[in-house]
């Protein structure tokens, strides 16, 4: 797929405004992919207070960054970044369209 034609739309908010489950009917409708850019859901063992998508939310909509590394992992903004390009290149092979989301 040509570059110029790809979105990457982008739902941000405060945690509990349901940024999660109009991601899922989002992805749902358009076929494609959620990228988490929430700092605090990409660690295994943080579960209270990060609001993560459930695990039955994620088995209906593949999400990305969301339980993938660890607290003891280092991990920074840059790496993050890196990541995700590669990832969002690598999404936009298959889909014209993926939404990215955090708060």
């Amino acid at each position: 797929m040509s570059k110029n034609n790809n979105t990457l739309l982008i739902v941000a908010g405060p945690t509990a405004v349901g940024k999660t489950d109009l991601c899922i009917n989002l992805a749902k409708k358009f076929n494609t992919f959620i990228v988490s850019a929430d700092s605090r859901q990409f660690f295994q063992e943080m579960e209270i207070g990060t609001a993560k998508p459930s695990p039955e939310d994620r088995i209906q909509i593949k999400h990305f960054f969301i339980n993938n590394i660890s607290i003891t992992d280092d991990y920074n903004v840059g790496k993050f970044e890196a990541e995700a390009v590669a990832l969002l290149e690598e999404l936009f092979k298959t889909r014209r369209l993926v939404i990215l989301t955090g708060g």
